[in-house]
């Protein structure tokens, strides 16, 4: 029988979730980590309905509340999930998630889309420059391809014609917000942003030394260690909270 998840990472694009490998294979030393997918085809439409049902199906299947947790667009599922199902989740952490959770690399593409007199092509180009520094150019033609493919294939609430924006998504469940402090996408106020929103008194925010936008890619250990502490610290308090209270007596 499978051992049932501690942790469930939310992927919603098969050509970045390379990116995520090294921080899941770290915390699978710790806990049971599970990966949930959501592959959007590219003849269907864009629909967060649809894969908030799946993931609800899935968690509705355990036999106890998740840990949940995502990168970007995987991380925006997990707030508008939390916000659903706070039941279902025992906690959640997102990477590169700002307060305007809309926010993405697709958002800062499009606008250059708009507004540069530039190919696709090196629009794609300038966006690798910005979310990985400056590639060897070898390298620069495959992540140019997993940008590309994120385009084509990942559930995104963004195209070329219009840009969707969201208020700041609030939730009850504890929450671990986590950025890189060189990341050209969300500046330092979206991430601080978000402490004008908390609704759990556990929930905090940690910012990674380094690795712009897939810090956590860069920084796997140190990305896990937040997360097992963020963990840790609940556990801890749960504890104290269900232990009984000492009576002296004379």
């Amino acid at each position: 029988m499978p051992q049932r998840p501690d942790m469930l990472w939310l992927s919603v694009s098969s050509g970045l979730r390379c990116f995520d490998r090294p921080l899941l294979h770290y915390l699978a030393q710790f806990a049971t980590v599970a990966q949930w997918e959501y592959n959007q085809l590219q003849d269907e439409p864009n629909s967060f309905e649809t894969a908030l049902t799946l993931l609800h199906d899935y968690v509705q299947q355990q036999s106890r509340p998740l840990h949940l947790a995502g990168h970007g667009t995987g991380g925006l599922l997990g707030l508008l999930y939390a916000q659903r199902h706070p039941d279902s989740v025992r906690s959640l952490a997102i990477c590169s998630v700002g307060v305007q959770p809309t926010l993405d690399w697709q958002a800062h593409y499009h606008v250059r889309r708009r507004l540069l007199p530039c190919p696709r092509l090196k629009v794609l180009q300038q966006m690798v420059y910005d979310l990985f520094g400056c590639p060897p150019p070898c390298t620069m033609s495959a992540l140019v391809k997993l940008l590309e493919q994120d385009l084509e294939q990942s559930l995104s609430p963004h195209n070329l014609f219009r840009q969707l924006s969201l208020p700041p998504l609030e939730v009850a469940v504890p929450l671990l917000v986590c950025g890189g402090v060189d990341d050209v996408v969300l500046d330092p106020n979206q991430l601080q942003g978000w402490e004008s929103h908390w609704r759990h008194p556990h929930s905090r925010l940690w910012i990674c030394p380094g690795g712009r936008y897939f810090f956590h890619y860069f920084y796997p250990q140190q990305v896990g260690d937040e997360v097992r502490s963020f963990w840790q610290q609940l556990s801890l308090d749960e504890t104290v909270a269900l232990a009984p209270a000492t009576v002296g007596v004379r």
